[in-house]
């Protein structure tokens, strides 16, 4: 094996002065103004920013977030010239199937935390090895060095990745921005992904106006929630996609700013704690441009959208992106298993593990 192949434990290790550096930074941030009354109509409200900083102050310990990541084994490796992190879970069942878990932005590995235990030592049913990266640009995988990191080129360095741990056959799962790459891998790495699960397929209508005929009633309401969060809620993506590095220059250097930036995509419907470990994670390892970057190289370097065949799997969680079967069957054209809960949220590894755990063995059960 290359010295650049190989791979090496890795121990989470925060310098206390970079944490009281962070401390003194929200103690004396200038908080901004707003009009009295307006709630969360033009954005993340001021009273939302100062519950979550008081918190971040007053009640979050870091050293207990470390401690639980450094409770798993975590490895880097050098994969494409960028660094990669990943937790590797073995289960104790050598039958178990190996399985990647993917997350989006403003996620983090710790979306997916909650959802180790039951996936690698169930009380009853199968199990899996896990590999839990940081997406390149993401958290402790440190900024990306060169451009054109999106889901096409992060999907070829995952399935090196999994090939250099020796798994032939694996299965991959995927949440946000990892919705994006995991159907990646099954369209590159074919040979070797037995099946893609994600908590969201993103298939849209093509413009053809004959797509529109025959929609359920359900699929019709999914859309319009579409259209209304585009119309709406979407003005991240769109400052992410065309100019990132701009508005990385405010997000580096305020903690406060950066954690408001992010709060627009966590809101309280998840608890604080969970906002504030993915916030800390993308400061502390500088992260927030490379990360963002990640929707610009989607947009200027998308992946091949043309029908696939691979065994697909959709979950489908309550106040999260509603998946539209009848897009998502013109582009994938193995869907095996469709759910939909009426619990969860877009975090539900976090929100509502047992519940995916379920879902991701039902489905690769069938396919090992």
């Amino acid at each position: 094996m290359k010295q650049h192949e190989t791979i090496k434990p890795f121990t989470i290790d925060v310098p206390q002065f970079e944490l009281d550096y962070l401390h003194e930074r929200l103690s004396r941030a200038r908080r901004a103004q707003e009009i009295p009354g307006a709630g969360d109509e033009y954005g993340v409200t001021v009273d939302r920013v100062d519950h979550l900083t008081d918190y971040w102050l007053q009640q979050y310990d870091w050293r207990e977030t470390e401690a639980r990541l450094n409770g798993y084994p975590q490895f880097v490796t050098e994969i494409d010239g960028q660094r990669l992190h990943f937790l590797h879970i073995e289960s104790p069942d050598p039958a178990a199937v190996p399985l990647l878990l993917l997350h989006g932005w403003p996620g983090t590995i710790m979306e997916f935390v909650d959802l180790i235990e039951p996936l690698t030592r169930p009380s009853e049913g199968p199990s899996f090895h896990l590999v839990i990266p940081s997406l390149p640009g993401f958290g402790f995988s440190g900024p990306t060095k060169e451009t054109g990191w999106g889901a096409a080129r992060t999907a070829k360095a995952l399935a090196t990745l999994m090939a250099r741990l020796g798994y032939e056959r694996y299965g991959a799962h995927g949440n946000d921005g990892g919705a994006f790459i995991a159907p990646e891998l099954g369209r590159i790495d074919g040979e070797h992904v037995i099946g893609v699960h994600v908590d969201q397929i993103f298939s849209f209508p093509s413009g053809d106006p004959s797509e529109m005929e025959g929609m359920s009633e359900e699929e019709m309401g999914a859309l319009q929630v579409l259209q209304w969060f585009y119309e709406n809620k979407s003005s991240y993506d769109q400052l992410h996609s065309q100019q990132p590095q701009t508005l990385a220059h405010a997000l580096a250097d305020s903690p406060r700013g950066l954690l408001a930036w992010m709060d627009q995509l966590f809101g309280d419907v998840v608890d604080d704690r969970f906002v504030i470990d993915n916030v800390i994670v993308h400061w502390l390892n500088d992260t927030i441009a490379s990360s963002m970057r990640f929707y610009f190289e989607n947009k200027h370097n998308p992946v091949d959208t043309t029908p696939a065949d691979f065994p697909m799997a959709n979950s489908s969680f309550a106040g999260d992106f509603q998946s539209i079967r009848c897009f998502a069957e013109r582009d994938y054209t193995d869907i095996t298993q469709w759910r939909t809960h009426e619990t969860g949220g877009h975090y539900a590894a976090h929100q509502v593990p047992n519940l995916l755990a379920t879902d991701l063995r039902d489905f690769f059960t069938t396919l090992a």
